[in-house]
Order: C-alpha cells, then structure tokens, then sequence
C-alpha cells in the first residue's frame, strides 16, 4: 500500500514490519536455514578469494584484484550514483551510511568519502577480516557481523543513506522483500536508499539455464565448470516487487538505470527517496 507523507511516523513505529519477516520466510525455520545456507557459502567465498568474490570477473579468477584497483572501482560506482541522485533532486544528508551486504568493504570506503560515518554489515566473517584490512577511512566505517532476517538492531530513520548493490539476489526473495522494507524504516525523512539487483534473467542460453535448470546442477557447474570457491545462489527480484514494497513503507523510487549489462541478468539500480513528514506533527 502507498503509504501517504503524513503517515510517516506511525509507519516508522509499526510493529508489524518487524513481526511479518517469519510469516514473509514462511516460517523462521526456514528463514533461519536460509540465512545459514548464505552464511556457509560466503563465509567460504570470503576466506578463499574475498576481493574476486565481491566483483566478479573471469580475468581476475587466478591472478586476483590489486587492492586499490579493487577500492577505485567501488569509487566509481558510488560517486556516479550520488550524481545520479542528486539530479533526480534528492539530497539526503551527509551524517550517517549503511551498507548493507559490504563485503570485502569496496562500496564502505567510497561511501566514508561523502558521510561522516557509514557502518558496512556482512555475513561472512572473512569478508569482513578483509574489509577490515582495506579501511581507508580513518575509523570511521563500523564494519559488523550481521545474520539476522531484519535490521532489529537499528532504530528508525538513523541514516542518511542505505545501499545496497548486488546482494539481496544471493538470498531468498522473501528476504530481500524483508530487507527492502527495513532499508526504508531505518532511513530518516528525505534520506535515500540506493539498491542495485536484477529484476529477471534474461533470454539467453545462460539466463535460461538459471532460470529453468535444477540448483544441483547449477551449483555444480559452478564449482567444476566457473571454479567458484562456493556456489552462489542467484534469485532475481522483480522490479514491480521492489517498487512494490519501497513504496508500501514510504520510499518512492524516482529513477531506475540498468547497468552491469551481462547476457544473462538484467541487473537494475533504484534510487528512492524516503518521505518526509508532513501535517500537524511534522517538524517546521
């Protein structure tokens, strides 16, 4: 449901975002089996190659990223979608960042160049060893463990700015639909959020084989054909979805991109803004 600009505070408080995450992940059995299959696979992707696995590129598989080459290219993405943000005519404040899904912490060190403080959560163990081992920033990126099915650790509105790119495809949309709507509850009025994922596969022989193929043999053929360190579970979530539920709990996209054009994804950015209060409670 569309959510109107002066109902902002009582969505904010809401109990029931929370509560829904087990009934969205058909149960917290499964949502905790869910999590603790992404968790095995990318606590091995991050110990065995952590930079490759975060930017995957064929040419990168055996000789692996330069540290810095790794941390310029996450420069490049963030500064370009800022930009793209800002001619929307979103301007959220410059305090406080998430990165949600940081990895090895490309995109936490490029975000601590334009905010005071970003905290960079992961999964993975490793990945966040070697996020740690990249900090450029001076301290002021917070990197966390994080596994839980929402962001109950985080009050409402408490950052500027959430990101996100190519993460929630590697967990069960009921999640990703879960995480989407804790993205807009912990951003404050007029913050952003910036979400990159891919909507469907494409019709290609590779897209079609992700889309139709059993997970054995998908996972298989990337440990013995792609040498993936450990397989990597692809869900697409479409991008009626993503509107869908941004919009349902107050953060209204103003513009999509594609990008990343691969053959077998078509991989889409939203960049939504979250409302600010309006009516006799709002602030002057």
């Amino acid at each position: 449901m569309h959510s109107a600009p002066g109902d902002h505070a009582a969505r904010r408080t809401d109990g029931a975002v929370r509560g829904a995450f087990a009934v969205l992940a058909g149960g917290r059995s499964r949502t905790r089996t869910g999590l603790d299959e992404v968790r095995r696979d990318w606590t091995r992707l991050g110990a065995e190659a952590p930079l490759w696995a975060v930017c995957v590129d064929p040419a990168k598989r055996d000789t692996g990223w330069d540290d810095e080459e790794f941390l310029a290219s996450g420069r490049r993405e963030v500064d370009a979608a800022l930009r793209r943000l800002a001619e929307a005519g979103a301007t959220p404040g410059s305090g406080r960042a998430l990165d949600f899904g940081c990895g090895a912490g490309r995109l936490s060190n490029a975000l601590a160049a334009h905010f005071d403080s970003v905290v960079g959560l992961d999964i993975s163990a490793p990945m966040l060893a070697a996020a740690r081992r990249l900090d450029r920033s001076g301290g002021r990126i917070e990197f966390r463990l994080h596994d839980s099915p929402d962001l109950g650790g985080f009050p409402d509105a408490g950052f500027d700015l959430v990101y996100c790119d190519l993460v929630l495809q590697h967990v069960p949309p009921a999640l990703a639909r879960g995480y989407l709507a804790e993205f807009a509850r912990v951003v404050r009025p007029g913050g952003a959020v910036v979400v990159g994922v891919p909507d469907r596969e494409r019709r290609t022989a590779k897209g079609l084989l992700f889309r139709y193929a059993p997970w054995p043999v998908i996972r298989l053929g990337q440990r013995l054909v792609l040498r993936y360190p450990a397989p990597m579970r692809m869900h697409p979530v479409p991008e009626r979805d993503v509107r869908g539920v941004l919009a349902g709990h107050g953060a209204h996209v103003r513009t999509v991109e594609e990008y990343w054009a691969g053959d077998h994804w078509r991989h889409l950015r939203y960049f939504a803004t979250v409302d600010a209060p309006s009516g006799p409670g709002a602030a002057p």
